[in-house]
């Protein structure tokens, strides 16, 4: 998929069409934990009437307090990220299926579970970032970083990081499991260090010459474009090169941030109107200027600093179908000895 957006959305055209204000409340169980996201939730109250009790916690540990909960969790809407997490929610049983028209057309089908528990509201293209000054020919995609020209070069995160286990399953769902253990292999082999940090510090990593390549989300990066992040001053910045992967093939690997249904909900027809908030211009904006995120729906206006990455070709795979070969990346990640 193309992602070509426009900066001239009139978002007062295609605004959330809010019901008549409403009586009751909504339980979010959420792992996001941007401030941006309070504009969110007020503008949500604001138009619907229906107050956000909120729980805030990661991911897994959410996913398990509804497990524990079972029948009488209070629960209403997950919303989490990284199609991993999506995943491991419909798989321990704490989302529901829910028939939506608006949902359906708004997100595109392949950021759609296959059985409408989840749905993924903004998205993160992760991409190759490098040291300019080092590398002359960065790789240009993501089976390139097993190449030995880039022996002791490569900067990544732990196997046990959702982002990592999302991305080889994506390599798996496009290569086949054999090329994948191959490629695993292959950046293991390259590895400047072992596995550590967060991704910000792996942008970090080119900028201490510990590292000359790395694998990245891209709204760190916009983010450090945006305003101060510690460790990476202008000048760093301006010495980064990235790299928008498998332009030729399959494009560039996508993560979510998403949300579903409660099983149990209790406010089920609130958690629905939630789900549509969503999916509204107005809420796909805010994703993208209050936390440098790409928008779900297409056509929807971009910040600044997530324009200034420029186009690139995402990869459209169904997540569905990636987050199922979660096992067997971690399988291939032991094998190969991906810390």
């Amino acid at each position: 998929m193309s992602i070509n957006r426009t900066l001239t959305t009139v978002i007062a055209a295609t605004a959330f069409a809010a019901p008549a204000l409403a009586e009751g409340e909504l339980n979010l169980y959420s792992s996001r934990h941007y401030d941006t996201d309070e504009r969110l939730y007020s503008d949500f109250t604001e138009a619907t009437g229906i107050t956000i009790n909120r729980i805030e916690g990661k991911g897994d540990e959410l996913i398990a307090r509804m497990q524990a909960e079972g029948t009488n969790s209070p629960a209403d809407v997950l919303l989490t990220v990284d199609t991993t997490r999506l995943q491991r929610a419909k798989d321990a049983g704490v989302l529901q299926s829910i028939e939506n028209a608006t949902l359906e057309d708004r997100i595109p089908s392949n950021l759609q579970d296959a059985d409408n528990q989840w749905f993924g509201f903004s998205q993160r293209a992760r991409i190759i970032f490098y040291n300019k000054a080092d590398v002359a020919n960065p790789p240009m995609d993501y089976v390139a970083l097993a190449d030995p020209a880039y022996k002791g070069m490569v900067c990544h995160r732990s196997s046990s990081n959702v982002y990592s286990q999302t991305l080889l399953s994506a390599v798996i769902e496009n290569h086949g499991e054999e090329a994948a253990t191959a490629w695993a292999k292959g950046v293991v082999d390259n590895f400047a260090r072992d596995p550590q940090g967060g991704d910000t510090d792996q942008l970090r990593g080119l900028v201490s010459g510990e590292c000359q390549v790395s694998i990245s989300n891209t709204y760190y990066f916009a983010r450090a474009l945006r305003k101060d992040v510690k460790g990476l001053d202008k000048a760093a910045m301006d010495n980064i090169g990235w790299v928008f992967p498998a332009q030729d093939a399959e494009g560039a690997h996508m993560n979510l941030s998403g949300a579903g249904v409660a099983a149990n909900a209790p406010n089920k027809d609130n958690a629905i109107k939630f789900l549509e908030y969503l999916a509204s211009d107005q809420a796909q904006v805010y994703f993208s200027s209050g936390n440098d995120e790409y928008p779900a729906v297409e056509g929807v206006e971009l910040s600044p600093s997530v324009a200034a990455l420029g186009d690139y070709k995402g990869d459209t795979v169904n997540l569905s179908d990636v987050a199922k070969n979660v096992p067997t990346a971690q399988k291939i990640f032991n094998s190969v000895g991906w810390k």
